[in-house]
């Protein structure tokens, strides 16, 4: 019962950082059942997993979040995801547990130094900015209170990020932790639209690597239902958060966590 509350409460950190942050929530979720109630990685990544498919359906449909979402630049690189997660697949299985903790803390840790490097810089052009290309687009931004435009800059950046975001996620993480700072800091996306667009993205990607999860057992059903259970409700409550902070302090966010959980396996896989 103590395990089943701790993830359910986990779930609900896990719902609300996936609303803000279009995340996921794999990174707060995986290292509290995988170091805190002692699952074995694959299992947590699993149950992570799951949690990710359900925080994708709730806060892509969230009121007022859909207007930020681009559909046509998710659509293209979720193809680049996809494939990604599929040659995930094929080779995280090879690999042991002590390698696949130490990837996880690597890859979260550059993460998190890429964001607070990006605090102060926004990517949004105030007025009519005429053409936004192809996969650019507009939206109303809170933070200015008017419409602006952004233009998709180093489009084989975002392709090659994607892939790899996909590949990440068998890690249990569902891609959106790297997908979202690598589109942000050097692809010319809005932290919000990036956020969105990756929130809708990642329930996609997730699945892949959760069909592979399930084929082997890995997956623990009571504790996938609680932690969806939390998810349900840190969704909203990150619904209402995020509608009143600021893209700065999304920012602090996301390098704080990312930035915490890789310091966390850094010492677990080094001690």
């Amino acid at each position: 019962m103590i395990a089943l509350f701790v993830t359910m409460a986990a779930g609900a950190i896990a719902g609300a950082l996936g609303q803000l942050l279009g995340i996921g929530g794999g990174v707060f979720l995986v290292p509290v059942m995988n170091v805190g109630l002692g699952l074995p990685m694959r299992a947590a990544s699993a149950v992570s997993l799951v949690t990710v498919i359900a925080t994708s359906s709730i806060t892509s449909a969230a009121p007022g979040r859909l207007h930020r979402v681009n559909l046509r630049l998710g659509m293209v690189l979720e193809i680049f995801t996809t494939l990604g997660g599929f040659f995930g697949i094929l080779f995280v299985n090879r690999f042991s547990t002590r390698t696949l903790e130490a990837a996880f803390g690597v890859l979260l840790g550059a993460i998190a130094i890429v964001m607070a490097s990006r605090l102060d810089r926004r990517n949004v052009i105030r007025g009519d900015a005429g053409d936004t290309g192809v996969l650019g687009g507009r939206y109303y931004d809170a933070d200015t209170g008017a419409e602006v435009s952004y233009r998709l800059r180093r489009p084989p950046v975002a392709f090659a990020a994607s892939f790899t975001a996909g590949f990440a996620s068998t890690l249990g993480i569902g891609g959106g932790v790297l997908k979202v700072p690598a589109l942000n800091a050097w692809c010319g996306v809005p932290m919000r639209v990036a956020a969105a667009t990756s929130a809708l993205m990642i329930g996609a990607t997730a699945v892949v690597g959760s069909i592979n999860y399930f084929v082997r057992g890995d997956i623990v059903p009571h504790l996938a239902a609680a932690a969806t259970l939390g998810v349900l409700a840190g969704s909203r409550a990150g619904e209402l958060i995020g509608a009143r902070s600021r893209v700065r302090t999304h920012k602090q966010l996301m390098a704080i966590v990312l930035g915490a959980v890789a310091l966390v396996y850094a010492v677990r896989v080094w001690r």
